[in-house]
């Protein structure tokens, strides 16, 4: 008679996960209601619980690891505390990323969660992602247009923001104004742009591409020879070897990114940066004063921007008008040794 071997005792929980504890397990641990479990957890100012009592509650709930569902939680707010951000299709650098990491640690701060999600061709359409997580804040780069706008409401969201009627002043141009404005200041006559190869990020290029070309107007030069690089030192050079022969002394490039890339393309053709050719920036990303030459920027106060943000969804949320202002992000330029 063969004996089945005996089973290791952890192999139950591996094949079997654990219930999830409930509000009834930590009444019941707590001694008390469920509905106060739900008071205490959801920090009812309107109802009187002692401390001790609270304290109970609090240290069961620790102690069985619990968590309320997100409908619990809904239901005991009235809404959701999900924000669903939706990041258009591009290239997720550092100032994106910057953006939503301050973002999230603001909405936390006033009990909100933030949910991202790429939105382009592939994967589910908005309002779904609306719907499948129970947000009711949805948040965009851009304003949706009205059939989105109405799609998202349909599906939960009670804020959307920018709203589709936003006509709000681009904040792209004044970057691409104070780049142009700095390279003539240091007497440059000829300048290039460069504009980034991905499609996605052309419509905010071209925005920074007509500040940098007002700024030459404005100051008698002719405007920027625009040329598209990717970020390669061999598209890049190609780039370079066209400005060069058009006698471009300096070059706007859309963002750090770009800049740095047309610096390496320089290295091929065996320029140096600012003595053959000046390059600034935008963004100002951390590896831009590590550079070598370290970068020439435009920074901007993106603090500012994500407390507009902020402010605008938090009114929203009161039943009051946002207070929905141009994205003013107050541009510097950061002097360093590429111009």
């Amino acid at each position: 008679m063969t004996t089945a071997p005996a089973s290791h005792p952890d192999e139950k929980a591996m094949t079997r996960p654990a219930k999830r504890p409930t509000s009834t397990d930590v009444a019941r641990v707590a001694g008390v209601s469920q509905a106060t479990v739900s008071y205490v957890l959801n920090s009812r100012a309107d109802q009187s619980i002692s401390e001790e009592t609270r304290r109970r509650v609090l240290e069961a709930a620790r102690n069985l690891d619990y968590r309320p569902h997100a409908s619990a939680r809904t239901l005991a707010a009235g809404r959701s505390d999900i924000a669903l951000l939706s990041i258009p299709d591009l290239p997720i650098g550092s100032g994106i990323s910057r953006f939503v990491e301050q973002l999230a640690g603001e909405l936390a701060e006033h009990g909100l969660t933030l949910v991202t999600h790429i939105t382009g061709a592939h994967g589910r359409p908005l309002p779904d992602i609306c719907a499948a997580v129970g947000a009711s804040i949805v948040i965009g780069f851009d304003s949706f247009d009205q059939d989105t706008t109405q799609a998202l409401r349909r599906a939960g969201a009670e804020v959307v923001l920018p709203a589709s009627d936003a006509r709000l002043p681009s904040a792209m141009g004044p970057i691409g104004r104070m780049q142009a404005e700095h390279l003539i200041d240091r007497g440059h006559q000829r300048l290039g742009y460069a504009l980034p190869e991905h499609p996605g990020m052309l419509p905010m290029a071209q925005e920074r591409l007509h500040g940098a070309t007002e700024a030459c107007l404005a100051a008698g030069v002719e405007p920027p020879v625009a040329l598209s690089t990717s970020l390669d030192s061999a598209s890049a050079a190609a780039a370079v070897g066209q400005w060069a022969a058009r006698s471009v002394t300096g070059i706007c490039a859309f963002n750090d990114e770009t800049a740095i890339a047309v610096l390496a393309g320089m290295h091929e053709h065996h320029l140096t940066a600012p003595a053959d050719l000046a390059v600034i920036g935008a963004d100002d990303i951390p590896t831009a004063r590590l550079n070598i030459p370290p970068l020439t920027t435009i920074c901007f106060d993106l603090h500012e921007v994500v407390r507009r943000r902020t402010e605008a969804i938090l009114a929203s949320l009161a039943g009051s008008e946002p207070r929905i202002t141009p994205a003013w992000i107050n541009p510097q330029v950061i002097q360093r040794s590429s111009t």
